[in-house]
């Protein structure tokens, strides 16, 4: 099988989540992309083969000018769960082809926003795998 880091490098990663989702997501929010306080990017985190999970992060990334708050990005997973911009569902359905047939994904789940810093929040998101 191959290198799950490999499968899912930084390139692949944006061909699944591009980059300009995030400003179709503050489009449709506010009317105006420009309002937007950061950028999205998905990042592959890690393989756990006993778990049968998939670990990647929503990274989001503080705009120039503009604030990161904390207050506004904790309520963040419940609003990208379902959001039809961030289509998770999407995303899980292009990890699974990816997966060819060596796993099948089963499902998703996103855990707590993590504020790693004043500039960079992180929603992780696990995808569970048969």
């Amino acid at each position: 099988m191959a290198d799950m880091q490999t499968l899912f490098s930084d390139d692949v990663c944006k061909k699944i989540f591009p980059s300009d989702r995030a400003d179709a997501f503050f489009d449709a929010l506010f009317g105006d992309a420009s309002e937007g306080s950061y950028d999205i990017e998905l990042k592959f985190t890690a393989f756990d083969q006993s778990a049968k999970e998939l670990h990647f992060e929503l990274n989001l990334h503080e705009r120039p000018g503009c604030c990161l708050a904390c207050n506004l990005t904790y309520g963040l997973p419940e609003v990208f769960s379902r959001h039809p911009i961030i289509n998770l569902n999407g995303v899980t359905k292009a990890v699974n082809e990816l997966l060819g047939d060596t796993y099948k994904t089963t499902g998703w789940a996103l855990r707590s926003t993590r504020s790693t810093s004043k500039s960079l929040h992180q929603i992780p998101l696990v995808i569970s795998l048969d």
